[in-house]
């Protein structure tokens, strides 16, 4: 029954248009919510942005990294269920793509009521459920933790005291993007593209000089990371504790 799924968010990442207004209107009509990106640099934005219940994830893209790069970075960072969409049929590429940590491989041209039945045999498997999105009807005018309060509308963090610390511009934008995502990993290339909107390069450290400035105002020593905590070889996690 088609309602029995209304929950489930997917994530579609392909480059054919085609096929994604297809199944944005197929998998709308068995009761999933359907995002629909074309590249990876929307794809990483729409996973620091939301939470799924499932990722389908094509090969071949014309331009940028491929379906297998991308495979490999969401295995690094999140544990969503992840099937893989392609053209091609070689032994070699569905072992691969299984290695890489795929729970299914489907081949294009595909019959969408097999694709159905393989993404709720999937998601089955997986008992953790996520998030729920927040509500863009109400926007929060500010974010607190562990005493702290990051006020949205005037851009200021006020102590538990009430003293307000002066942040940067870039300070506060990465501060905020770290907090609305609490308890998310976020690459460094995830923040950037968040705060800054640029592409982000593997020799650019400005997201660790400004995360270093923010826990020296939040008292934070980067030893112990007591709100925001470095995932080694990964980026960054906000992760305050109950209270301070």
């Amino acid at each position: 029954m088609a309602g029995e799924h209304i929950a489930n968010k997917v994530l579609v990442v392909d480059d054919d248009r085609g096929i994604c207004t297809f199944l944005e209107r197929f998998l709308g009509g068995e009761g999933f919510a359907v995002q629909t990106v074309h590249e990876g640099h929307k794809m990483r934005l729409a996973l620091a942005d939301d939470a799924f219940n499932l990722i389908l994830l094509d090969l071949g893209f014309p331009q940028g990294e491929d379906g297998m790069t991308l495979a490999r970075r969401l295995r690094a960072q999140y544990d969503y269920p992840l099937i893989i969409l392609s053209g091609k049929n070689s032994t070699i590429d569905k072992v691969v793509c299984l290695e890489l940590g795929a729970d299914d491989y489907v081949t294009k041209p595909f019959e969408p009521r097999e694709l159905l039945a393989r993404m709720r045999s999937v998601m089955r498997r997986y008992s953790k459920r996520v998030e729920p999105a927040p509500d863009p009807d109400r926007p929060e005018t500010a974010l607190s933790f562990a005493g702290w309060k990051l006020d949205l509308e005037h851009h200021a963090l006020l102590s538990a005291a009430g003293e307000r610390t002066r942040l940067t511009g870039r300070e506060f934008e990465v501060l905020r993007t770290l907090v609305q995502r609490r308890g998310r990993i976020l690459t460094r290339e995830q923040i950037l593209d968040i705060v800054a909107n640029r592409a982000w390069s593997p020799y650019d450290r400005s997201v660790d000089v400004l995360i270093g400035k923010i826990r020296r105002k939040l008292h934070d020593d980067a030893s112990d990371g007591q709100f925001i905590k470095t995932v080694r070889g990964v980026g960054y996690m906000f992760a305050p504790p109950d209270r301070v």
